[in-house]
């Protein structure tokens, strides 16, 4: 049988149990196993003696949980790039390899520190905590996600720290914490192994206890504003046509002019309404806004007294490029200047990395889009009074582009996304928890609308209000209370002292690697 089966009763099952553990904790699974998911990775480790094993355990497991947690790549490939299945299939298998490397990364360095490091194992095992928490943080991915997104997604109240710590705090502490359960694993038949099992229990209850009590000291809010989100729910067939010059502008418009009055006429007193990511089907700003697409929408908005938030295509002055920017129109339809343009692009969809550098990359990909870059978190859109800090699709992703709108004293974030290429069980609920995320570091209420869904809104305390069906034409009505003159937030003010205290742990920790090798050598 184990000529069958190699792997039966080795130790190769313990990285096939890490990505197990670690695909079947994230969003839309609840985080059951993420405070213990890397320990059968790093008693793996722990067992080698090259580094060869070491690397292939470590992609051992990002395959397997890649896999799991984000096997909406499939789905992508076959929309998005249409391609058929099987190739589809193979696209995700290579993502599943290279597409989060933090694991294998932080493999590397735990190896190599063992050089320069006199290491007992409660020291070996820290420093594959702090090494595999400093490569989640680093190590650069497509989409951004870390283990802090979990606890948010669960809706236990833990989540709520990360006004103080950010979610990739959050994520941090989450991978740290396996230090102990692995410590108190190795000592499970001993008293000290229960006594360690308790006390991270007691921890965590004491961590979730907490999160309450900030929830429950918020300052009182001061204002108010009602919105109507609409999801016209555009299917990709067409989008595409009008994006390509091929029609279905008029159709698109009259999608969103018909939910939009439907939501009207049951909420009237909306203050705003709010259209998806590139939802107007044409450009507007400057002499644009003359054309008989921006006229007719100019007409719809004066003749029902509403103001409008939308995404919609315009051109940078500075490059000619075609933009994806988000516009606030007012109640008698003129654009409001500065409108926005997003700055994150999607690699390999909005952009090819290092064409500015090479060229030649733009006659291998002809059919990769080539959008300007916008501005950064440097504009607010101004309108009716409120300062809303906008965000693009997966830009709400990054803390720091939050942080800067907060900085400019955004009262509320306004997110506009199209999640149509993802299909409908995974992603959609990542990303999210991933952009309701920023409302709860910066305690400021986020408006979220998409094509497809999910549309929904989000309080500063994170409380999520009724969220949209998917793939269906929708409007919802939102009364959100914000602060006027919101005050930044502890993890705003602080926005490098979790790394800063991770790297000072791992200085740490390579001192007293290093001491005690000297000291064996000299003793």
């Amino acid at each position: 049988m184990r000529k069958l089966w190699p792997l039966k009763n080795s130790s190769w099952l313990l990285p096939v149990l890490s990505g197990i553990f670690i695909g079947t904790s994230y969003i839309p699974f609840p985080p059951w196993a993420s405070l213990f998911c890397f320990v059968p990775l790093w008693l793996f480790w722990q067992q080698q003696r090259t580094l060869k094993n070491v690397l292939l355990g470590a992609l051992l497991t990002s395959f397997i949980y890649t896999l799991i947690g984000f096997n909406w790549v499939t789905y992508t490939l076959h929309e998005f790039a249409d391609v058929d299945w099987l190739v589809a299939g193979l696209g995700m298998m290579l993502f599943a390899l290279f597409g989060h490397l933090f694991a294998p990364v932080a493999g590397l360095l735990w190896f190599f520190s063992r050089r320069f490091c006199a290491c007992p194992s409660w020291l070996s095992f820290a420093l594959m905590a702090v090494f595999t928490a400093l490569a989640e943080r680093y190590v650069p991915m497509l989409f951004k996600w870390n283990f802090g997104y979990s606890w948010y997604g669960a809706g236990l109240p833990v989540y709520q720290w990360a006004e103080m710590v950010g979610f990739s705090g959050l994520s941090m502490l989450t991978i740290l914490t396996n230090f102990p359960a692995l410590l108190a694993w190795r000592a499970r038949t001993r008293k000290a192994g229960k006594w360690g099992f308790a006390a991270i229990l007691a921890v965590f209850l004491a961590l979730n206890a907490g999160g309450v009590w900030l929830k429950s000291r918020l300052p009182t809010t001061d204002a108010a504003l009602d919105a109507l989100l609409v999801q016209a729910n555009i299917g990709n067939i067409e989008k595409q046509a009008m994006e390509q010059g091929r029609g279905f502008r008029n159709e698109i418009l009259k999608k969103y002019f018909q939910i939009t009055d439907d939501g009207l006429a049951k909420h009237p007193q909306a203050d705003f309404v709010m259209w998806s990511e590139t939802a107007f089907p044409a450009l507007l700003g400057g002499d644009y806004n003359q054309s008989q697409y921006a006229q007719a929408l100019q007409q719809f908005l004066r003749t029902r007294q509403v103001a409008l938030v939308t995404g919609a295509y315009a051109i940078d002055q500075a490059t000619g490029l075609i933009t994806n920017s988000l516009f606030a129109l007012d109640q008698q339809g003129g654009v409001i200047e500065p409108h926005y343009s997003k700055t994150y692009l999607l690699a390999l969809g909005e952009y090819i990395p290092g064409e500015e550098t090479f060229p030649w990359l733009r006659t291998l990909l002809p059919m990769v889009a080539h959008f300007g870059r916008g501005p950064g978190p440097t504009v607010l859109l101004n309108m009716k009074g409120y300062r809303m800090g906008p965000q693009i699709c997966y830009e709400s992703l990054f803390p720091e582009f939050s942080k800067g709108l907060a900085d400019l004293g955004a009262q509320f974030f306004v997110n506009a996304t199209n999640d149509s290429w993802y299909g409908d069980w995974q992603e959609p609920y990542q990303h999210l928890y991933m952009t309701l995320a920023r409302g709860v570091e910066f305690r400021r209420p986020v408006l979220r609308v998409t094509n497809t869904g999910i549309s929904t809104a989000a309080l500063a305390d994170g409380e999520v209000l009724a969220q949209s069906p998917m793939n269906t034409g929708w409007s919802g009505f939102y009364h959100i209370r914000y602060l006027i003159h919101p005050q930044p937030t502890f993890y705003q003010r602080h926005f490098g002292l979790m790394p800063a205290l991770l790297w000072s742990a791992l200085a740490v920790l390579l001192g007293i690697g290093a001491s005690q090798k000297i000291r064996g050598k000299t003793g």
